[in-house]
């Protein structure tokens, strides 16, 4: 069975940085960002990662480990969010103390995905991929990026439905700050390959491509005994992002996974919008989405709310769910069961 956590009311979110920290000139970003949490009745357990970065990490991996390992452990913290992601969490995941995990939420993306599908083909405990706590420091949050505390707060047995963006930001601006963060300015359209109504439904997994896909043939990465184990044999609809790869390393990257089994019941595939899906030689994002549907004849529908390209609805790791798709709109209900 999946263990679901439960964001409460007056919650304390501990933050810490298994993957990237924030340099002296960016502090102010996070403070920002937690008196922000602090605003809607959440306490604030900042650990010492967060301050430094140095060399691509906050800290050395023993370091980073060690605080992650001692805020699953501290009964004080109700939840993890890092401040944002980065490039070396997995050099954490071998002193991680996935044996003595408590089920707490942890949110993020990017780096941090690999965390979370690490923990959740691990333990069975649901992990959630969303926004990062560096991009909550608006004064208001538009209303998809807003839904995490509504699903963190859902109940085990309950479910929680959310809604495709109306629109979305193409490209970041840091320059020109806006109250609410990101700059939604093109209108969002999910689209499938077949350019037909899809639905799906299966348990959800997945994360950003370029990381999550180093965890193949370790044992951090069995899909099959997590199916087998923690979800009695559910198909998986698998959800991804690519925040920099070519087209024919993203190819690559899922020819890779299906030659290790983590398509085996696979029931659809959900792909966010990307900034990157740069094509090599005319051979372009779309060419690898059909490629993939030819050979695994599931559903695909791309450019959805996940990643890098905000807002992102967020998904949780581990949870029952079905999707439908139709027109350039998608709707998503997750069941904590």
């Amino acid at each position: 069975m999946i263990r679901y956590p439960l964001l409460s009311r007056g919650a304390t979110i501990g933050v810490t940085a298994p993957s990237s920290g924030l340099p002296d000139e960016l502090h102010p970003l996070l403070k920002l960002a937690c008196s922000r949490m602090e605003n809607k009745g959440y306490r604030i357990a900042y650990g010492d990662t967060v301050w430094t970065q140095s060399k691509a990490k906050s800290a050395p991996a023993r370091m980073r480990a060690d605080e992650f390992n001692e805020m699953m452990r501290n009964q004080d913290v109700h939840a993890i969010i890092p401040p944002w992601g980065g490039e070396l969490l997995i050099e954490i995941l071998e002193a991680l103390e996935f044996e003595h995990m408590s089920a707490k939420w942890i949110l993020g993306y990017s780096d941090i995905s690999l965390l979370l599908l690490a923990i959740t083909l691990r333990t069975g405990i649901a992990t959630a991929h969303g926004v990062n706590l560096i991009d909550m420091r608006g004064e208001y949050q538009d209303a998809t990026t807003a839904m995490w505390q509504n699903v963190l707060s859902t109940e085990a047995d309950g479910s929680i439905v959310q809604h495709s963006s109306t629109k979305y930001q193409k490209e970041w601006d840091h320059h020109d700050p806006s109250p609410c963060v990101f700059h939604l300015t093109e209108p969002t359209c999910w689209q499938s390959v077949t350019n037909r109504e899809v639905r799906m439904e299966g348990r959800l997994l997945g994360g950003c491509v370029d990381v999550i896909r180093h965890l193949i043939g370790t044992p951090y990465g069995d899909v099959r005994e997590f199916r087998e184990q923690f979800v009695s044999g559910d198909p998986v609809i698998w959800y991804f992002e690519n925040c920099e790869l070519t087209t024919t390393d993203l190819r690559r990257s899922f020819v890779q996974m299906k030659l290790a089994g983590w398509f085996e019941q696979c029931s659809g595939i959900l792909i966010g919008r990307s900034g990157a899906n740069q094509a090599v030689n005319g051979y372009t994002a779309e060419d690898v989405y059909h490629d993939l549907t030819d050979e695994l004849q599931v559903p695909i529908v791309y450019d959805i709310d996940c990643g890098h390209v905000p807002p992102q609805i967020t998904l949780i790791n581990g949870a029952y769910a079905k999707v439908h798709v139709e027109d350039g709109k998608g709707t998503i209900i997750q069941h904590f069961s």
